[in-house]
């Protein structure tokens, strides 16, 4: 796989549209952190890791309002073909800042807003509306 993160984000766009309450993605570091920053940003319910040493997975639950999955939106934005870094003042606003932008930056993930208090840059990874 060449692109892990993506592929994250594609299951959880495709149990969105199938109605799944859970979904199950490889664990790295990397995507913990972005499951854990959709958590606190209220698109998921519960975030776990569940697994030995070896075959970690994380399990996301996802958030409906009525039949429509709370993601309306997930798009990758720095790709491993192309990086996309921002400084702190480029940080882009996502949907007029009703969506969020996750930024890795030298202190960790974070989302735009936590990135343009702290004043840092770094590569700007995925938008979530």
């Amino acid at each position: 796989m060449s692109d892990p993160i993506s592929d994250m984000l594609t299951r959880i766009r495709n149990a969105g549209g199938a109605l799944r309450p859970v979904v199950e993605v490889p664990h790295s570091r990397i995507k913990e952190s972005i499951a854990k920053i959709l958590k606190t940003s209220g698109y998921v319910g519960d975030v776990s890791v569940d697994g030995a040493t070896a075959k970690k997975t994380i399990k996301i639950g996802l958030k409906y309002n009525g039949k429509k999955i709370v993601i309306e939106g997930l798009k990758r934005i720095s790709k491993p073909g192309l990086r996309r870094y921002v400084g702190a003042t480029e940080i882009p606003r996502v949907r007029g800042g009703l969506g969020v932008a996750i930024v890795s930056t030298s202190e960790g993930l974070m989302t735009d807003v936590q990135a343009r208090k702290k004043n840092l840059g770094g590569e700007l990874l995925c938008y979530i509306w």
